[in-house]
């Protein structure tokens, strides 16, 4: 997509729902079904689509790839949670990322918080200069962006909250420096899913998720989704998701649009359950700080307020541990409710250390310089009760940091008399 460099305005918003988000979540696409009046739509497993006449089919599909009714409702349904016109759904997170940087002509370039997911950071610098698209990255966007912004850039990209340092992100003021230069502005809204905060409302062009953590919800699904209210741009990635191809199952689709119908039960929940959670941490004097939006003691606290809904923080949060690498890793095995892995958003709790692990292909000093320390622990709350939880955090901290210094029952290894 090749775009000049004269002011662009953002695209008039989707027209304001009637109903509010719960209800929206549940109904949206998921009309009864005409024949049989199933209130849970089938899922259509059919990759191919009966025709009257040539060129003539017989409903609105004529190719699995192209479109299927699952996708089609899965599709609507975020675009009414989003507020936004269109949403196209992808195989995954990172697909979504691949098809809006293929988007970009030859040349391009693209500047991009410093501190995201470790496969977008991944595709930016090994496989966008591939076909010619240059990222330059920033640690304060806000602050650098006007001295970034070269006659070739056509695209800002953020991670608001960022994954795993939690920064924050002023969407506004970013797009309006954006959008006198004739750029774009897309968000990577995974960390608080659309209950939390809708990106397109604050100015930007297009707003992404990896639906495979808090949409779906339950761990069992790869998908990803874009959406956007300009026509030009749905034209344009509409073709690209065909052509690649890179798109979800029905059945993949089905499930997710069964997860969304609970997530705003799930994004109160795991918010809850994340102060909770942060609370205990900020207390401990095992750890060396907390990240989590949330928090009235987050630097950033001004933006949460006015971006994401009543303020909440959202499930993901991170801190920094005493005892450096080896206690960060060992605090992870120590927890008996939060299971060590990758990935976030589930019904269940998550913890990891991204300098080891999601983020390790990220070198060392672009790491830190992002914040990603060796000694940071990432987590993600998922719906457990919320007293069991930091329950977990505490015995964990004490087994890590306060028993490595008592052996046989002895302070520091030596016998007082």
């Amino acid at each position: 997509m090749v775009l000049d460099h004269a002011p662009i305005e953002t695209p008039p918003r989707a027209p304001s729902p009637i109903h509010r988000f719960g209800t929206l979540a549940v109904h949206v696409g998921s009309e009864h079904d005409p024949v049989s009046g199933a209130v849970i739509e089938p899922i259509s497993l059919s990759t191919t689509f009966a025709q009257s006449a040539v060129g003539q089919p017989i409903g609105a599909h004529e190719y699995v790839r192209s479109s299927n009714p699952n996708r089609w409702n899965f599709e609507r349904c975020i675009a009414s949670l989003e507020r936004a016109k269109y949403a196209l759904a992808f195989s995954s997170g990172s697909a979504t990322t691949a098809t809006i940087l293929q988007s970009l002509a030859a040349g391009s370039h693209v500047v991009s918080v410093s501190d995201v997911y470790g496969g977008t950071h991944r595709y930016f610098t090994k496989v966008a200069s591939a076909h010619g698209v240059r990222v330059a990255f920033t640690p304060s966007i806000e602050l650098d962006i006007e001295g970034l912004i070269t006659p070739e850039t056509k695209l800002i990209w953020i991670e608001t909250p960022s994954n795993p340092t939690l920064s924050l992100v002023d969407i506004r003021a970013v797009a309006d420096i954006a959008h006198r230069s004739g750029i774009m502005v897309v968000v990577d809204n995974t960390f608080l899913s659309p209950y939390i905060q809708n990106p397109l409302e604050h100015g930007a062009d297009i707003v992404v998720h990896s639906v495979t953590k808090y949409i779906n919800g339950h761990s069992d699904v790869l998908m990803g989704v874009a959406a956007f209210n300009s026509d030009a741009l749905h034209e344009r990635l509409r073709f690209l998701q065909n052509a690649i191809g890179a798109v979800p199952s029905p059945f993949d689709c089905w499930l997710a649009h069964r997860g969304v119908k609970t997530l705003h039960l799930r994004a109160r929940e795991a918010s809850k359950n994340a102060q909770m959670v942060t609370n205990a941490l900020e207390e401990s004097p095992h750890v060396l700080a907390v990240n989590y939006p949330g928090s009235a003691s987050h630097r950033q606290r001004k933006i949460a307020l006015k971006q994401h809904r009543d303020g909440l923080g959202g499930g993901m949060l991170s801190f920094r541990i005493k005892g450096g690498k080896e206690a960060a890793e060992k605090f992870c095995q120590a927890t008996q409710i939060f299971t060590l892995a990758e990935s976030l958003g589930g019904v269940e709790s998550l913890v990891e250390v991204p300098a080891s692990m999601t983020h390790m292909g990220i070198p060392k000093d672009q790491r830190e310089a992002a914040g990603v320390f060796e000694d940071l622990v990432r987590i993600s709350c998922g719906i457990e009760d919320g007293t069991d939880l930091v329950a977990d955090v505490r015995q964990a901290l004490e087994k890590v940091v306060v028993g490595p210094k008592i052996t046989n029952g002895f302070a520091n290894g030596s016998r007082h008399t």
